[in-house]
């Protein structure tokens, strides 16, 4: 369940995820009957309310000499984001100021699991522009299909910026792909095209995603290999349906 990741990347334990979404499903409740609810001893469910409560996304009311706990509006969680934001802000410049030289630039960076593959997506969002178009070819629609949350964020912020996109995907995904952005163009490769990654060419950058069980994606940052990869994909664009 997607939502339960989104959810432990923004700092929620195990425990606090099982406790707010129960929480968000009966309503109202007193601690005892989330512990049942949750399958968690008593001292866990506490230490989860607890701990909910100073993220501020829970409050509770007090029934009969007892609290009973309730879910806060969902746009809480916004606030969480927002301070983890600033006192980020805060620190890079402290960070910044501790390095004694500045490190040669990797050309190669590999990045594992679902954490790793949004990386790899923001950074297409941060080096995209409306005035410079990225290519997608191999695809077989799968950031849809395997993080479909995420992939509405992404593509969300792609149309905000205007980022232009063409597409390469299987003719045999066609039926999932008619609704797309106003900003993306696809043409249709034959079905037999098999291959299990999938590429991204944006700025002098190259991103090729591994949708194994445990995604995997990794970042060439090289001129020479991404107008490599432009032209194979136009030679590609040239000879694919509409």
């Amino acid at each position: 369940m997607e939502i339960i990741e989104e959810l432990g990347e923004l700092g929620f334990t195990s425990n606090e995820i099982k406790v707010y979404l129960a929480l968000i499903r009966v309503g109202k409740s007193r601690a005892g009957r989330l512990s049942t609810e949750c399958k968690l001893e008593r001292t866990s469910t506490y230490n989860a309310l607890k701990q909910l409560l100073e993220k501020g996304v829970i409050s509770y009311v007090i029934e009969a000499n007892e609290r009973v706990f309730y879910a806060g509006a969902s746009e809480k969680i916004l606030d969480i984001f927002k301070e983890k934001e600033e006192r980020a802000k805060l620190i890079i410049p402290q960070l910044n100021s501790l390095r004694k030289y500045e490190k040669e630039k990797e050309n190669i960076m590999k990045y594992k699991g679902f954490a790793g593959v949004k990386t790899v997506f923001n950074d297409i969002l941060n080096t995209c522009n409306s005035e410079e178009e990225y290519l997608i070819f191999g695809s077989d629609n799968q950031l849809s299909t395997v993080m479909p949350v995420y992939a509405q964020i992404y593509v969300a912020r792609k149309d905000k910026k205007k980022i232009k996109a063409r597409i390469l995907i299987k003719e045999n995904v066609r039926d999932k792909t008619k609704k797309m952005s106003k900003y993306t163009k696809v043409r249709y490769v034959p079905s037999e095209v098999i291959s299990p990654a999938n590429i991204n060419v944006y700025g002098n950058k190259a991103a090729i995603f591994l949708w194994s069980k445990n995604p995997e994606a990794v970042i060439i940052d090289s001129k020479d290999v991404a107008d490599s990869f432009r032209s194979y994909f136009n030679f590609m664009w040239a000879h694919s349906k509409e």
